[in-house]
């Protein structure tokens, strides 16, 4: 899609594959694409090498699913970063395995690893605040490491979380790490999230720009996305 992957997955198949990397062991990225993510990665050489490496690139974003679907490529709507914490929480609970969250402000990790403990009996949830810049490296890697997950849910923010996956993930024995964006300040409440019918409509993208004007500049990319895809193939 304009030069970056995007897997022809639903979230079925996409916790699916998640499990299987698991199993696998090694070092696996999954990547949530949106718009933004796509014409960030045509301008910044680094970030699309980080996309080109992920071992999954999941739609994230209702532009993405339109721009597959003009692609041959039925998806029935998008794989947000959001919508996959809790299954991924209850596959941990399942398979006993260790999740951990990396990321957000202060306070915001710790109480979500809380709540999902609370709804997935026998789920070990690890938190760490942390820090996207360099310096902060191994401070979240020792930390990470005490508690020996097998999935990492990182809340920087794109780019600074896939980069940061690439950068100091290769140094953590966790077989995969996911960037989810600002899934942690959604599913404590601090940061309202659209409503159901509004993300079932592709929509949730209007709600979140009234909600946080200054995604404005952030979301100008839109048009020039649409216009490219509608020009290519």
């Amino acid at each position: 899609m304009l030069g970056v992957r995007v897997d022809c997955v639903d979230m079925p198949a996409a916790l699916s594959r998640i499990e299987a990397m698991v199993a696998e062991g090694g070092h696996h990225l999954v990547a949530t694409i949106n718009p933004e993510f796509v014409m960030l990665a045509r301008r910044d050489p680094e970030f699309a090498r980080t996309l080109e490496a992920a071992s999954l690139s999941l739609p994230d974003g209702s532009g993405v699913v339109w721009a597959a679907r003009r692609q041959g490529c039925a998806l029935p709507g998008t794989v947000t970063g959001t919508d996959l914490v809790e299954p991924i929480a209850e596959l941990c609970a399942r398979r006993g395995w260790r999740l951990f969250l990396l990321g957000a402000g202060p306070g915001v990790a710790a109480q979500l690893a809380k709540r999902l403990e609370e709804r997935h009996a026998g789920l070990s949830v690890g938190h760490h605040m942390g820090h996207a810049d360099p310096w902060a490296d191994d401070d979240a890697i020792h930390v990470i490491r005490e508690s020996r997950p097998d999935i990492l849910l990182v809340a920087f923010g794109a780019p600074k979380q896939e980069m940061w996956i690439e950068r100091a993930g290769r140094r953590i024995d966790t077989p995969v790490a996911i960037g989810v964006g600002g899934a942690f300040d959604y599913l404590t409440g601090r940061v309202p999230r659209a409503p159901e019918w509004m993300r079932r409509a592709g929509m949730e993208w209007t709600y979140r720009l009234a909600r946080q004007p200054w995604r404005a500049r952030r979301m100008a990319v839109l048009p020039g996305f649409a216009f490219r895809v509608l020009r290519g193939r």
